[in-house]
């Protein structure tokens, strides 16, 4: 079977000298190759206030806390995503406004976030779905036509592009994951890119239950609480290990994904997704609009080849239960997008069966 998603590691005796010296160091906790890792990442993305965390999650949850979300408030999202996108905005106690899609992309309608626009906006959270970038230009304009924060959720969009600048370099928040089957793995682990240096510091202290690192810990004075949610010396040094491999990774799934956007287009029960203007995809997944999609997964899956959506909506989870919001170009668009394989390990023949199974129907 070519999976949908799959890990990448470099080649063992490449990285588990790297790892075992780390553990034996007597220093597994954060230090020096978090540092390192930061500033590698930091000169990578084109920002230098780079703040590496345990997790995409617990990068979102520092942007939610810088802006300062809280119980009362309303912060305007997507339910198509991964559910941590929507999650951590429920841990700040705050209420989850779920816009529409643009029915075309799948990703945030610019339109639907205005009109769900109150006095209680705190904040928007948009999602980078699949590696697709959103409508940059007319959320740009909308933050700062209402002086609306907003946190790119950046998880599936590692070297997608804007204004041929890398994400990460846009918005006041941007956040990426390097869990297991991203574009880059730490095995677990996230970073959180900001715009501000006051911002950056207070994100530090915040990661790390509020001290500050820069201060001998019987002097440090908490002032605000914080979290546990550093990244370790050992995390840190699988991601250094794979920034060897990162732009040659990203450019198969880009190769792959342009492959598909040039020989699927034009068939008769397919439908691709359109890129807005002045952005670039990653393709961390492959998406496209298909009829009779259950049929569709079932003919891939008899070839060998894994398809799916992937994600549920997040506004059909109980915990969301009460936001009823009106949604019909997502109703419309999560009966027909599929996901098909993409990334680093689909090879130039895995890539032209694919498209001939889809060429022959389903």
């Amino acid at each position: 079977m070519i999976p949908l998603v799959k890990p990448f590691l470099p080649p063992r005796e490449e990285l588990m000298p790297k790892i075992e010296k780390i553990l034996y160091s007597g220093y597994i906790a954060e230090g020096k190759a978090v540092v390192e890792f930061e500033k590698k990442m930091s000169e990578i993305i084109g920002n230098p206030y780079c703040l590496s965390v345990n997790s995409g999650t617990a990068a979102l949850h520092i942007a939610l806390r810088l802006i300062g979300v809280k119980e009362g408030d309303e912060v305007i999202s997507t339910a198509l995503t991964a559910e941590p996108t929507n999650t951590t905005i429920a841990l700040t106690m705050a209420k989850v406004v779920f816009a529409d899609v643009d029915i075309r992309t799948g990703l945030i309608s610019v339109d639907s976030i205005e009109k769900c626009i109150t006095s209680n906006t705190k904040a928007i959270m948009l999602v980078h779905y699949a590696g697709m970038v959103c409508d940059m230009d007319k959320i740009n304009r909308l933050s700062e036509k209402y002086q609306i924060p907003v946190i790119e959720d950046s998880a599936h969009a590692l070297l997608s592009k804007y204004k041929g600048k890398y994400i990460g370099n846009n918005s006041a928040y941007t956040c990426f994951s390097f869990q297991a089957i991203k574009h880059l793995t730490t095995i677990d682990g996230g970073m959180l890119f900001l715009k501000n240096e006051d911002e950056y510091n207070r994100a530090k202290r915040l990661r790390w239950f509020g001290l500050d690192k820069n201060v001998p810990r019987l002097e440090s004075d908490i002032k605000e609480a914080g979290y546990k949610y550093h990244m370790n010396n050992i995390n840190a040094t699988v991601g250094i290990a794979q920034l060897n491999y990162l732009e040659h990774n990203v450019y198969r799934y880009i190769e792959n994904g342009k492959f598909y956007d040039e020989n699927l287009k034009d068939l008769e029960e397919v439908t691709l997704l359109p890129y807005y203007d002045n952005t670039e995809p990653s393709y961390w997944l492959y998406t496209l609009k298909v009829k009779r999609r259950h049929e569709f997964i079932e003919r891939l899956n008899l070839e060998g080849i894994a398809a799916s959506p992937l994600h549920m909506r997040n506004d059909r989870h109980s915990v969301f239960g009460e936001i009823k919001n009106e949604t019909p170009n997502l109703d419309d668009f999560y009966e027909s997008y599929v996901h098909i394989p993409c990334g680093w390990w689909v090879t130039k023949k895995d890539r032209n069966r694919i498209v001939e199974v889809i060429k022959k129907g389903w």
